[in-house]
């Protein structure tokens, strides 16, 4: 049954156009314009073209993450949760198919960000290619978690201006939107601890031809740690209560 559930979600998924468009269109063409405009200039040593291509793959993608798990709370209010329960199918199953599907959409939105990279002179090395999305895959975990915790947590009513703000912040601070709200002191820590910043770096690094500093693993291993408890903790309370 869960292999059925998985072609149904993607397929749900893909007919989602309001999904298709902030994880795939909107960051597309935000690339085009701001990229385009500045395709000849650099940014912190990096071609801006290369680095805004990473940003805005950081902003498609931490929606498609985030939004797939989130949807859980539209599931939750029509009831769909609830009869999903009395299947054979098991709770990993369910959720296992929430991020699948949600890795997918990341997967689509990058393909198309570093295809449209390439129009815009964007030449890397195939293992640069690799590290670059190899990264970013890496680095949308802890979001992925924060999609089901809020989906345990929210209603349909808050869900879409929650996931909406969530990205739009982490991705303002990250530094995805071609500035950074701080390059040095206390400030320059904090957002150096958002998980969102190694998503926009992913493209300086994979240009450098190495991979994140140890700082940027254990930022990701950190937030993953804290949330996987508490999305664990918001599911067990939310079906004890149905």
């Amino acid at each position: 049954m869960s292999s059925t559930y998985v072609r149904y979600e993607i397929l749900r998924n893909i007919r989602n156009w309001r999904f298709v468009i902030f994880a795939v269109l909107w960051p597309l063409t935000l690339y085009f314009i701001v990229g385009g405009t500045n395709r000849h200039a650099a940014f912190e040593g990096t071609a801006f073209p290369l680095y805004f291509m990473a940003a805005m793959t950081a902003v498609g993608t931490m929606t498609g993450v985030v939004a797939g798990g989130a949807r859980i709370a539209v599931e939750r209010q029509a009831g769909w949760t609830r009869q999903l329960r009395i299947t054979p199918m098991r709770a990993r199953s369910y959720f296992s198919a929430k991020l699948l599907c949600g890795y997918l959409m990341a997967l689509l939105t990058i393909v198309v960000l570093c295809l449209s990279g390439t129009i815009l002179g964007v030449r890397l090395s195939a293992g640069a290619w690799a590290t670059l999305i190899g990264l970013v895959l890496v680095g949308l975990i802890p979001f992925a978690v924060m999609g089901i915790l809020f989906g345990h947590l929210l209603n349909s009513d808050s869900l879409t201006p929650a996931v909406g703000g969530l990205t739009t912040v982490f991705a303002l601070l990250g530094g995805a939107y071609g500035f950074e709200i701080a390059t040095s002191g206390v400030m320059h820590d904090v957002i150096k601890g958002l998980p969102s910043y190694w998503l926009v770096q992913a493209g300086k690094t994979a240009l450098g031809g190495g991979t994140w500093p140890a700082e940027g693993w254990l930022v990701i291993a950190a937030w993953t740690a804290v949330l996987v408890p508490l999305a664990v903790l918001a599911y067990r309370r939310d079906t004890g209560r149905a």
